[in-house]
């Protein structure tokens, strides 16, 4: 009799009433975020609210493949881990700059669409790089992640950007009582059930905010029941190329954050990154963001808040955010459905983000766990790298004054972290010591000399 070999967690597939509760979850956690940015861009180029709705259902629609593309993956494309995509914040100030400039949105699309081909284009480049992420690196990112979404949950929970109510104490005293919900179904809860809190936590939440007046379902009455994204609805793309130039600069960025929430799922479902899967990955990013260009959305990648909810629930599955995708293409394909999670209330989410983005922060620190601090100058590689990666977050304006493409990467305090904890390692764990000091290796451990380290880091990179 023969032994079948044992099914990694990843590779899973749950019974389909857990694929159901688990997938919605994670559309859920990420919904508001996926909205955001057609309704940023659409806004500020002050488009009709009918062009508005359009753009909101071409995204989920296109969501909904990305995320399948990464998840199932065929071919040389997708990580095939548990990656929830959607449309990257990093492109919003340039693609509203194309867009009221006079390029409009065919100028976007253009640009978005060569973005893509580059992506795809340098992939391989990418996935030869993982050497360069050690622990010290992957533990910093990941801490870097958590920490600059945090500001996303407390904007939620005081009532969202923008909102006349914003603060309102019936905003927070919502948004702490789902919390609570998420945090007791977690710990008195079944096994089952603690694996669905977020999800039952929203549930609730929304059961107690329509009642009470936090929810308005006139969206829901005026959206039309079916709408299909056809190719190049707003015209034929347009190719400038000061838009491609700034839009170039945004693929590298949401590259560098890709790759950081990769290795982030990677560490939480125990099956670490190797430079093909990168590669793959960041090859169908590319694949989703020139089907954005032609379906009428945005450039994208992997979303930060489900790596959260990955790290928080433990369902490793990558067939549960499949399911997901799925739940993604039906919402684009009916926009009542859609416009029914739209209204959910901004505290409901902004109490069940903030379980999961701090969740991330302390996977973050779980992984620098493993990095040793004694003798070396490791802790120096840390703190700078995330006071960099936290100097956007907290004060938005500080590089108003810098040129456009600079602003591009550092305003994304994740990119910055992520840039920074790697030029910082190179420079003290990899760079040849100073003379009469011990080297160190690449991995954090103080001893050994140059070739020693070398010869560590590529050790793990194989």
């Amino acid at each position: 009799m023969t032994e079948t070999a044992p099914v990694h967690p990843v590779d899973e597939i749950p019974p389909k009433r857990q694929l159901a509760a688990f997938g919605l979850q994670h559309v859920l956690a990420m919904y508001a975020g996926a909205v955001a940015v057609p309704l940023i861009v659409g806004g500020a180029m002050r488009l009709p609210p009918a062009d508005l709705a359009y753009l909101i259902t071409a995204d989920l629609l296109v969501c909904g493949i990305a995320t399948l593309i990464q998840c199932i993956g065929f071919w040389r494309f997708g990580v095939r881990l548990p990656i929830m995509q959607g449309c990257t914040f990093a492109a919003v100030s340039p693609m509203v700059l194309i867009g009221t400039t006079g390029g409009g949105l065919p100028a976007i699309y253009g640009s978005v669409i060569v973005a893509g081909l580059a992506i795809m284009l340098l992939a391989p480049v990418f996935g030869r790089l993982l050497r360069f992420f050690p622990p010290l690196v992957t533990g910093t990112v990941i801490l870097v992640i958590g920490l600059s979404l945090l500001p996303v949950a407390g904007n939620w929970a005081a009532g969202g950007v923008g909102s006349a109510d914003f603060g309102e104490p019936k905003n927070l005293a919502l948004a702490a009582f789902v919390l609570a919900v998420v945090l007791g179904v977690q710990r008195f809860a079944p096994a089952f059930l603690s694996r669905i809190a977020v999800l039952i936590g929203i549930v609730v939440g929304l059961a107690v905010a329509v009642p009470s007046g936090f929810t308005d379902f006139g969206g829901v009455r005026d959206a039309d029941w079916v709408g299909i994204s056809t190719p190049f609805h707003f015209g034929a793309p347009t190719f400038e190329f000061s838009a491609i130039l700034s839009m170039l600069v945004v693929a590298l960025v949401t590259m560098t954050e890709t790759t950081g929430d990769f290795i982030a799922v990677g560490e939480m479902t125990d099956r670490k990154v190797s430079p093909r899967s990168l590669s793959d990955g960041l090859r169908a990013d590319g694949l989703s963001t020139v089907l954005g260009g032609v379906f009428n959305t945005f450039p994208y990648t992997a979303y930060a808040q489900n790596v959260g909810l990955v790290g928080m629930t433990r369902v490793r599955s990558r067939w549960v955010v499949a399911t997901a995708g799925g739940i993604l293409v039906l919402l684009g394909l009916l926009p009542k459905l859609g416009a029914v999670v739209a209204a959910i209330p901004a505290p409901v989410l902004g109490g069940a983000g903030l379980v999961m983005f701090g969740t991330v922060a302390a996977s973050g620190l779980r992984t620098l766990a493993q990095v040793d601090f004694k003798g070396n100058n490791n802790l120096t590689v840390v703190a700078v790298s995330v006071a960099m990666g936290m100097l956007p977050v907290g004060v938005p304006t500080i590089y108003e004054k810098f040129p456009g493409w600079f602003q591009t990467v550092m305003n994304s305090g994740i990119s910055a972290g992520c840039l920074t904890a790697i030029v910082l390692n190179l420079l003290f764990n990899h760079l040849p010591a100073k003379g009469g000091s011990g080297a160190v290796e690449a991995d954090g451990l103080a001893g050994g000399g140059v070739e020693k380290a070398v010869e560590k880091s590529r050790e793990e990179a194989l």
